[in-house]
């Protein structure tokens, strides 16, 4: 098993893998998602990931679906305690609901909890950076809520360094509590920003990386290798963008090193994450039960070091050839 990492300076610890309830009341409905989450406890993790926004994007769904269904699981099963729940706030949830103002993240900290069932919320993130709200403000409304005993931890989400930076300068200038954690884009094929600006800060403050999309909305599966692939899913819309050159290098990397393992791609590209100094948690949703295996299996393969440096190589911006496969 898969020891525990601690989540910043925070005092939570989580295995190396978070369950992403993006899916929740989308492409996985209710007894699908209670599955998904009973299998996921069972195998000893602990962090599931949702926001009050999911699946906001969905017609006929208002937001809050996903909070709601894991409200109602944990309530069902008795789970609460052996949750780490992360949610976010401040991304639009109808005229008025949205942003950072200490007003409103006061208000969508309650509706999540109602939601969820529960009294506390273990990492609460800003959704995203909202620049038309002073930093002050927003890192005030999130200590009431930490003194309240509502929220235990804060997180950042989608912030650029620059912005992350001053966020944190303002918490150590006025004693307020600081972001543990942010949550950016990043996975073998988006690399180049994090890499360059984010990575850096996070490291040097000790910050908690929780990445999202850590399979490129399912590219990094292997299963859309041409844009007739596409039409399998609901999330198959986001893909075509990594159908090019540098995507199918990447694919066949993924093909080569999965191959020397006898593993998976998805497996592959989860410990390539998972292996990273500044990570913490990679986030990834299942819709199947054999999809959450795969999740839990990556924790388990250790990649060694030429197998990442395939797989570095193949993801460069300016890489070669992997080998001898072809693409």
């Amino acid at each position: 098993m898969s020891e525990k990492r601690k989540l910043g300076n925070s005092g939570i610890e989580v295995r190396p893998l978070c369950l992403g309830g993006n899916v929740f009341g989308w492409t996985a409905d209710e007894p699908t998602s209670f599955k998904v989450l009973d299998g996921f406890l069972a195998a000893d993790f602990e962090f599931i990931d949702t926001a009050d926004m999911y699946s906001a994007w969905v017609p006929g769904h208002k937001g809050g679906e996903s909070e709601t269904i894991i409200g109602k699981w944990m309530k069902q099963r008795g789970k609460r305690k052996k949750v780490v729940l992360a949610t976010k706030c401040g991304l639009p949830m109808g005229e008025d609901k949205k942003g950072l103002s200490k007003k409103y993240i006061l208000q969508a900290a309650e509706d999540s909890l109602r939601r969820l069932q529960t009294d506390y919320i273990d990492l609460y993130q800003a959704h995203q950076d909202d620049p038309a709200t002073p930093l002050d403000e927003t890192l005030e409304a999130f200590a009431q809520l930490i003194k309240q005993g509502k929220v235990r931890e804060i997180g950042a989400s989608n912030y650029k360094a620059d912005r992350l930076a001053d966020a944190l300068s303002v918490s150590k200038r006025k004693g307020l509590p600081r972001y543990e954690s942010l949550q950016p884009q990043y996975n073998l094929y988006d690399r180049a920003e994090y890499e360059a600006t984010l990575e850096p800060l996070c490291l040097k403050e000790r910050l908690g990386v929780i990445p999202y999309y850590s399979l490129a909305s399912g590219f990094l599966s292997g299963k859309y290798r041409s844009k007739g692939d596409l039409g399998q899913s609901a999330r198959g819309g986001k893909v075509g963008n990594y159908l090019n050159d540098r995507g199918f290098r990447i694919l066949a990397a993924l093909d080569q090193v999965a191959k020397q393992y006898n593993s998976t791609p998805a497996r592959v590209a989860l410990a390539w994450l998972i292996e990273r100094p500044s990570i913490t948690a990679p986030i990834a949703s299942a819709t199947k039960l054999d999809q959450l295996t795969d999740l839990i299996e990556s924790t388990r393969l250790k990649l060694d070091s030429n197998a990442i440096d395939v797989l570095n190589q193949a993801s460069s911006e300016r890489a070669e050839p992997v080998g001898s496969v072809a693409v």
